[in-house]
């Protein structure tokens, strides 16, 4: 079994879908950072059989709406002197901005490149753009 240390000090986000880790890593940025990231996939977990982490060895802004709208399942542990000193369970958002986009060629945010992709969560858990109300594609974040 592989071993990863545990960090002292970081973010670790937990629960992750397995095989959806890696998509999470690019969306929020997590490549563009200059602390050690670690990412594990397909680890063992008792609840859904097997899951992806991200260790974040440093005190980060996340787009909690973003990871979110991927995974509503994931959990934010905070680690502090090598203790969890706060965990966060995430909830779809309400809306999201600039996240996905409007894949309707006649909406206004295909035509004009200021207005920004604004999609909103519907009673039935469906997002739809704010403008002309289409459903993103599936595999469109």
């Amino acid at each position: 079994m592989l071993n990863i240390d545990s960090i002292q000090n970081g973010i670790v986000i937990d629960h992750i879908k397995a095989g959806t880790g890696m998509q999470i890593y690019h969306l929020a940025g997590l490549d563009q950072l200059d602390c050690c990231v670690a990412l594990i996939r397909n680890a063992r977990s008792g609840k859904h059989g097997h899951k992806d982490i991200i260790k974040i060895e440093s005190m980060i802004d996340l787009d909690l709406d973003v990871l979110g709208y991927l995974d509503p399942d994931i959990t934010i542990d905070i680690i502090r002197d090598g203790k969890i000193v706060e965990k966060k369970k995430l909830v779809k958002p309400k809306t999201l901005k600039n996240v996905i986009r409007c894949r309707n060629p006649r909406c206004i945010t295909t035509i004009e490149e200021e207005i920004d992709h604004i999609f909103v969560l519907g009673e039935n858990g469906k997002y739809r753009c704010l403008y002309c109300e289409q459903e993103p594609n599936k595999q469109n974040p």
